[in-house]
């Protein structure tokens, strides 16, 4: 059952021609990252998934690290937490229940001032959309239940696996740009707003691109492979780089 929260915003229509502007989801809009907060609820719901994802921890904890293999280690932690389950509607009612449950501490991870700049958009008329790695259900129940946003969101897709519900289709690096213009966004990017080197394609896509909230070790790459005076910004996301916005 969807969340009954309350109304979303209201926006003028997206105009004829508007600009297509895309907004990540994790560090961007939210200080963290949400679909490891979920399924680490998941996963501590019961002693026995603890256990179990500790088991396969050795094994695949450090495919998170790389790009290459990172959607099968995100996908062993999404099956131990969701093993039992063999529908996406299961996990979705999964995910409505800790949003639900954990209003105000994800509400403390939302950043105002990514929010401030989404709205900005909407208010002008433009075409807004959420491109993110985690399962379309968190950000959207996030954003409309916590944030009241109604803004579309893509993202990566899951389904019955191997006795769980698992990603599928990992929303990431090059397949966000495919996800996004197979989900009907064909206008050209005009503004990308994102912390992640792995969303490169899409800031490369972008005529504005814009880096924020970045790790300190990324600069420098941004900073090299991106058009020069691409805005490199904080939007007050501690622990992050970036020129702070006030």
């Amino acid at each position: 059952m969807s969340l009954a929260g309350p109304e979303p915003r209201e926006y003028p229509p997206v105009r004829e021609g508007a600009p297509l502007v895309v907004f990540d989801f994790d560090h961007t809009l939210y200080d963290g990252d949400s679909g490891g907060h979920l399924f680490k609820w998941l996963i501590k719901r019961r002693w026995w998934r603890i256990g179990l994802a500790l088991l396969i921890a050795p094994v695949f904890a450090p495919m998170i690290a790389f790009l290459p293999t990172r959607r099968v280690g995100i996908s062993a932690f999404v099956w131990a937490g969701t093993i039992g389950f063999h529908r996406r509607r299961d996990l979705d009612a999964l995910i409505d229940r800790y949003v639900a449950l954990h209003t105000g501490v994800i509400k403390s991870h939302l950043l105002p001032i990514a929010l401030d700049v989404l709205h900005g958009h909407r208010e002008a008329g433009d075409q807004v959309v959420v491109a993110t790695g985690a399962p379309p259900e968190l950000a959207r129940a996030i954003l409309a239940f916590v944030a009241h946003e109604d803004v579309p969101v893509v993202g990566t897709q899951v389904g019955p696996r191997f006795g769980a519900v698992v990603a599928t289709r990992h929303c990431h690096n090059e397949m966000k740009m495919v996800m996004l213009r197979e989900a009907g966004f064909t206008a050209p990017v005009a503004i990308a707003y994102t912390d992640s080197s792995a969303d490169l394609p899409l800031l490369l896509a972008a005529r504005k691109p814009v880096v924020v909230n970045p790790k300190a070790d990324r600069v420098e790459m941004f900073r090299g492979v991106l058009p020069p005076g691409t805005p490199i910004l904080n939007w007050g996301c501690p622990g992050r780089a970036g020129e702070p916005v006030r």
